[in-house]
């Protein structure tokens, strides 16, 4: 089975306390759940995708949010507690919320053709939403474990969860392991 790990916008502008769009104490929360995924999924021999924000200076998304994450700052960087598995990954710089606008990510997985995409990273009900969606929207399977992605706001990360679960059709799992644990579980047939 083809399996890509996708890492969405764990960058400093986010994940730093001094990012300009620092997502909190959650954030740090969530590294430890992406670096096991990361371990074991890159053991199985899945490919990486990391997404970076990238914006220029005078980007329009400004107008909404502070400027953070502009090309050639320390802000782009990979987390760098994550940095090491994003030396061999494919990355994705990008400058509005799903990973498919204005990049090639669509002809990144057609090329990689996997059978399920694991999504993780900030922010919930922002990037990895919009990006989900657009997966979806090609039809590749979804898995979400609760546990490796986050936001800014509580209430929107638990609304973006459940929609993508009821209306994208996202597999949204607890944790990891819980997924895992799915998988292994024989088959249960019913005779007629």
């Amino acid at each position: 089975m083809s399996t890509v790990v996708m890492v969405i916008d764990m960058e400093r502008g986010f994940t730093d306390p001094n990012g300009a769009l620092y997502a909190g104490e959650t954030v740090r929360r969530i590294i430890a759940p992406i670096r096991k995924i990361l371990e074991e999924e890159g053991r199985k021999g899945a490919q990486f995708i990391f997404t970076r924000d990238m914006h220029d200076p005078d980007d329009k998304e400004f107008e909404m949010w502070p400027p953070h994450c502009v090309k050639g700052t320390w802000e782009t960087e990979i987390d760098p507690a994550l940095a090491d598995f994003a030396k061999d990954a494919i990355i994705i710089d990008k400058r509005r919320y799903s990973a498919f606008y204005d990049t090639d990510l669509e002809s990144i997985l057609e090329r990689i053709a996997p059978d399920q995409i694991i999504v993780t990273g900030v922010a919930t009900d922002i990037c990895v939403m919009y990006t989900t969606a657009d997966l979806r929207n090609r039809d590749y399977p979804v898995v979400i474990p609760a546990n490796a992605v986050t936001s800014f706001d509580p209430e929107a990360h638990a609304f973006a969860l459940k929609h993508m679960e009821k209306i994208l059709g996202v597999n949204v799992v607890p944790d990891y392991e819980t997924w895992l644990r799915s998988q292994e579980k024989e088959p249960t047939y019913v005779y007629a």
